[in-house]
């Protein structure tokens, strides 16, 4: 049976492959069909890459011949042979998955250099400098990649050598340095991998393509697919290129470039450029590099060339472009174009000005941005009233303020996060490895690299602040100290970094949560998503300043209003428990009649704040104990005022009292006990008071004109006589106080849909109930049976890594399980009442696949916490359109 094709030349492929090619091949594929400077090469399939893991890693049967036969057709093309001592082809091995994963697998460079052929290269070039140095560069990446040794083992030699040689850069290191080096560098390898550096050359390709296949597993790259939700069953591509070097003097060099700026959006080149150098120094952060404008100075016409294929590619892709090339003695070769991360703020501004542009409509323009990066454009700032001084100064790699406590690893910031202190993740330069501590870090400052260096293009796609190539930053890693200008900071101390100035400060400023008020822009881009989603988008909200937030970032409604914060409030707390202590019905109704009051006033409040849309507002829904001091803390105060003061003690006699009470209202299991309806139900005059209040200020605002338009949400019913008791309960008091009042109000009552039991009996209940919203909250905890206050923090995490869970049930809704049951009540629900609104309210409302999956239910509203409420209009104009699932 002949093997499946594993190996395309790039004229063989195309731009859509990107499934089968990798974004990197199919960009290269792409640019090759359009007659663009692209060196030759060949891609080994995604396809291959999955087969390698069913077969446990190794090689598919056919696939070390199809390289083979490749490698002589790319000699025949190029006029060089592999591992020719006179005259020898080089190659680059690079991974490329279907969507860009920056720096999370690995790419080896200058493949097919051994002791012979580095021989070969000098005389050829005439350059002995030159080829010692791609040599040592292959010998590093290629062990630090494929043998596992530490690049620091090799960083270190080079740093001693500088030091000998009296300079400070890698291009001032001369000929017969590097080829010291080299050899090193070979010792070093024996020691650390156990084994000589590999000469044979086809044995450098096979571990090489072995080594980027692994590197689609590696934890860096399974931590980046974790935060991106990027499917681990694609595989990476292999993309063999002839080497092109932009090491060979002040006429080559190799760059980075996006065509329009990442950060803000701007139609303008942006980028960076080194001179003799190659990628890996650019992407690393090796060596801050200079603007991609200084080109045009230095090599104008290589410039300007550049500057046309930029264009020709934005054009041609109808969006913004991530190019790599590199220039060899003055010759320009297009390395990569696929398309670029960019902030949030840019994704929506490119977006826009492609639709003013032309080259999109507003439906792709809605398409194209992630919603959940909308969460990236409010971030906290510097409080303007702080008075500080600028420490050090790096480049604005990604946009906010943060501050935190440095650390110099990045399992430190993890542990530390753990521990629940904010941390600034402080490197030299991030590496691929360091993903998991930039994500556990409030924000990540390094000492090298630029712009386009890993540290930066990993901190915008995670909405990180990142200062990048602060060159008065010195670290020690030994010590875990550092030197900022001068000034020591040790592990611990406090230090502010702001990603959208690049200013960094000592010690720990106040920061400002970014505006509630929609930019100009982003609103014009919203109203855009508005025009084309189905599902009207509401928010939970506690407060008049909640509810006002989410009715300027657009709320059309608050789908959850939690009564249980209220009394929380210091000036109540003292009412509450009085009323829960009552050991008659005439002293609680004393305590509720206190109550009243404060509820009416925070109705009123929110209810006005949203004149004109509809306030959903949950009765009581935890258990009293929650608003008692706790068993263990009475009984510790009990003991020591017995002690101190003695029984007959009034302070004692209170306290006991309170004591007996809690006691009393003691559960094994509170979440599953005394609380929700059943609350209501045995105790009905408090429902009663809330539901008065809420009708009270609905009827006070209507009296001064205000279109107060309240809905009463029963928590946690389960049988349709629960429904049925607290629905006409309710329903008495409301209609009382508006005949009394003599005000005509539209209202409904309905119920929160959080029990498995009430999924499956929606019919039941939608005879009574005039409408659902679903808590997945709780219906999740109840229909896995996990404890949403400590699985969390316990198993899930553990689940996750070992991947008995896809997602986080309590962040990504579950479709098969908790999904099955809300189909189930939507058709239920609906067959009992035809014009049944349904909504969700859990924190699933903001989440964006669970946005879709809601539009798939075809129910009218999700509802968010108020600064979530871009992210769901976009997620449901995007799950209208299908482009969100």
């Amino acid at each position: 049976m002949n093997a499946p094709k594993y190996v395309y030349f790039f004229e063989e492929g195309d731009g859509s492959m990107k499934e089968l090619l990798g974004g990197k091949g199919a960009g290269l594929a792409e640019m090759t069909r359009a007659g663009l400077p692209v060196p030759q090469g060949f891609i080994i399939t995604t396809e291959a890459c999955l087969r390698f893991y069913d077969a446990q890693r190794n090689f598919p049967d056919g696939l070390d011949e199809q390289v083979a036969s490749a490698m002589r057709d790319l000699e025949s093309r190029i006029g060089k042979r592999f591992g020719d001592p006179s005259d020898p082809l080089l190659v680059s091995v690079r991974s490329g998955a279907r969507v860009s994963m920056p720096g999370m697998m690995d790419t080896i460079l200058n493949l097919g250099l051994n002791d012979a052929t580095v021989a070969g290269l000098a005389a050829l070039t005439n350059n002995e400098r030159f080829a010692w140095d791609a040599y040592r560069r292959f010998i590093t990446m290629f062990s630090s990649v494929v043998l596992d040794v530490d690049k620091d083992h090799f960083e270190e030699l080079i740093e001693e050598r500088k030091r000998e040689l009296g300079v400070s850069t890698d291009p001032e290191i001369d000929a017969a340095s590097w080829k010291a080096l080299v050899e090193r560098f070979k010792a070093v390898v024996r020691e650390h991998a156990g084994r000589e550096f590999p000469q044979e050359v086809g044995e450098q390709l096979h571990l090489a393509i072995r080594a980027v296949f692994d590197s689609w597993h590696s934890k860096r790259a399974i931590d980046y697919r974790r935060f991106n939700k990027i499917s681990d069953d694609w595989g990476t591509a292999v993309s063999v290129v002839q080497m092109v070097f932009g090491n060979m003097g002040d006429d080559s060099g190799t760059g980075v470039a996006f065509t329009r700026d990442p950060n803000t959006g701007e139609n303008v080149l942006f980028g960076e450029y080194l001179v003799n150098a190659q990628g890996e120094d650019v992407v690393a952060g090796i060596r801050t590099p200079q603007k991609i404008a200084d080109l045009a100075r230095s090599q104008p016409a290589i410039y300007a060339q550049f500057q046309e294929i930029a264009h020709k590619l934005e054009r041609h892709y109808r969006e913004m472009q991530d190019l790599e090339f590199t220039v060899e003695r003055g010759k320009l070769f297009m390395l990569q174009t696929r398309t670029g991360k960019r902030s949030a703020e840019a994704a929506v501004k490119i977006a826009s000005d492609l639709v003013h542009e032309g080259l999109i409509d507003k439906r792709t323009a809605v398409g194209r941005v992630s919603a959940q990066s909308l969460d990236q454009l409010f971030h906290a700032r510097i409080d303007t009233n702080e008075h500080f001084d600028v420490a050090a100064h790096g480049l604005n790699a990604s946009p906010g303020a943060a501050a935190g406590q440095v650390v110099f690893t990045a399992d430190d910031a993890v542990r530390w996060k753990e521990d629940g202190r904010p941390t600034i993740l402080v490197r030299v330069e991030t590496t691929p490895d360091d993903v998991h501590g930039m994500i556990a870090a409030r924000g990540v400052l390094t000492a090298k690299g630029g712009a386009t260096s890993h540290a930066a293009v990993v901190a915008r796609g995670m909405g990180k602040p990142c200062v990048a190539g602060c060159d008065a930053l010195q670290i020690d890693r030994r010590t875990k100290s550092a030197s900022l200008n001068g000034t020591t900071l040790h592990e611990g101390d406090w230090l502010t970094i702001d990603g959208t100035t690049g200013n960094v400060m000592i010690g720990e400023l106040k920061l400002i949560d970014a505006p509630t008020t929609l930019p100009t822009w982003l609103a014009t881009f919203l109203s855009w998503a508005d025009e084309l989603r189905r599902m009207q988008v509401w928010a939970n909200a506690d407060t008049p300043e909640d509810a006002r937030k989410a009715r300027e970032l657009g709320a059309q409604g608050i789908g959850l209003c939690r009564t249980e914060h209220m009394f929380m409030q210091q000036d109540r707390l003292p009412i509450v428990q009085q009323m829960i202590l009552a050991n008659t019905l005439e002293a609680r109704a004393e305590a509720l009649a206190k109550l009243l009051p404060f509820q009416r006033d925070d109705f009123a409040g929110i209810l006005e704040a949203m004149a004109g849309y509809p306030v959903t507002i949950r009765l009581l829904d935890p258990p009293l104990h929650e608003f008692l001091p706790s068993l263990e803390a009475l009984l510790v105060e009990t003991t020591e005022l017995r002690l101190t003061q003695g029984v007959e003690a009034p302070e004692y006699l209170a306290k006991e009292a309170m004591l007996k009470r809690v006691q009393q209202l003691h559960e094994q299991n509170p979440m599953l006990g005394l609380r929700v309806c059943r609350l209501g139900i045995l105790f009905p005059e408090i429902y009663a008071m809330q539901v008065r209040a809420i009708f009270e200020a609905a009827c006070a605002l209507k009296e001064r004109g205000v279109d107060a338009r309240p809905e009463v949400m029963i928590p946690g019913v389960g049988t349709p006589e629960e429904m049925r008791a607290t629905y006409d309960a309710a329903k008495a008091v409301a209609d009382e106080v508006l005949a009394r009042r003599g005000v005509a109000l539209d209202y409904h009552i309905g119920t929160m849909i959080e029990l498995p039991r009430a999924c499956v009996v929606a019919d039941e209940l939608a005879q009574t109930a005039q409408f659902f919203s679903f808590g997945t909250n709780d219906l999740t905890q109840t229909t896995y049976g996990y404890s949403r206050d400590d699985a969390e923090a316990s198993f899930i995490p553990a689940y996750l890594e070992k991947k008995i869970l896809k997602d986080d049930p309590f962040q990504v809704l579950d479709r098969r399980g908790v999904g099955s049951l809300m189909r189930e009540a939507v058709r239920l629900g609906r067959e009992a009442r035809a014009e049944l609104k349904i909504g969700i309210c859990g924190e699933h409302g903001g989440e964006p696949s669970s946005v879709a999956f809601c539009d798939s239910l075809a129910l009218d509203y999700v509802s968010c916490s108020p600064y979530r409420v871009p992210i769901a209009r976009l997620a449901a104009a995007q799950a209208t359109l299908g482009t969100l699932k």
